[in-house]
């Protein structure tokens, strides 16, 4: 009998697995095994499955909780071929719900590109994976914690960093180990900050029945004209998370007046700290999931101030 493979591949489509279709659109058309094989891996190097086949942006909760059962089923260092469109998110998902080493990757350019960054990145997450403790993201030669992690440009081979200062990783949700909390049936909405934006949005997010909200806010925190809404959704027991619209820094809550950051913080919105929006929609939605699963009152895990 063979050893096992050291490392998993679990692919579930993205840029890294399309190529051109007749009428030029881009879709995901190569399996795992293709991208091991386009990478110049070998089943002695890794064991690759497909686990989803589709384009990242149109991930659902649903896909994300069978991704992390997968993730979970392996027990052993993992390698993730995922869209970079949402790939912050389900980073975050796997760092609050799992654990362990966990190293995700993708790429800027098709499979068929005549100079494809895929298999590069397949190679070097393959390495990581052997080396790593905890979950990565790992592309155009760059390793960053999933804790943290944001998507900084639409097209350049670096495709993901980190925060411009350290991020302070808060204690897991859960033990190592345990299967994941399902994500799917619940609803976080991101609200932008804007000129002249009203209630309008967070009430039919309420309508709508969103457990919580992220407000991607002016500067660090100051949330406009959607602060009464805000305090609406306070007053009815939904976590209300401010974090920033702005590409670099955190949000520090100091402004007052009604949609002043310090006002709101003062009335319960939590500080959603250097996360991205998307980030800080995951981290409540894993809370919330871990909550749900286990109602036992328990302290948010995140940043908090």
């Amino acid at each position: 009998m063979s050893a096992p493979s050291p490392v998993t591949l679990l692919a579930t489509g993205g840029t890294i697995a399309c190529t051109a279709g007749p009428d030029g659109a881009l879709r995901p058309t190569r399996s795992a095994v293709d991208l091991c094989t386009d990478a110049g891996l070998t089943p002695d190097d890794v064991a690759a499955s497909d686990a989803l086949h589709l384009d990242s942006s149109e991930m659902t909760l649903a896909d994300l909780d069978g991704l992390l059962a997968a993730i979970h089923a392996v027990g052993g260092p993992v390698v993730v071929t995922h869209g970079t469109d949402s790939m912050e998110e389900t980073a975050m998902a796997v760092d609050r719900l799992l654990g362990g080493p966990v190293v995700l990757t993708g790429a800027q350019r098709p499979a068929d590109d005549a100079s494809p960054d895929g298999p590069a990145n397949l190679r070097d997450a393959v390495t990581a994976a052997a080396t790593v403790t905890g979950p990565v993201v790992v592309t155009g030669g760059a390793t960053v914690p999933a804790y943290g992690v944001r998507k900084v440009h639409t097209t350049a081979d670096r495709a993901f960093g980190g925060p411009d200062s350290p991020v302070d990783r808060p204690a897991p949700l859960v033990y190592p180990g345990s299967a994941p909390a399902p994500l799917a049936g619940l609803r976080v909405d991101i609200l932008t900050a804007y000129q002249g934006t009203d209630s309008t949005l967070v009430d039919a997010a309420l309508t709508a029945g969103a457990d919580g909200l992220v407000i991607a806010a002016f500067g660090s925190g100051n949330a406009g004209g959607l602060a009464p809404g805000i305090g609406r959704a306070l007053d009815a027991g939904v976590p209300v998370v401010l974090c920033t619209r702005v590409a670099a820094g955190g949000v520090d809550a100091v402004y007052g007046g009604d949609g002043g950051g310090a006002t709101l913080a003062a009335a319960g919105a939590r500080s959603g700290g250097v996360l991205s929006p998307a980030q800080a929609r995951m981290e409540l939605l894993c809370q919330l999931a871990v909550q749900r699963a286990d109602p036992t009152p328990v302290t948010p895990a995140g940043p908090q101030d």
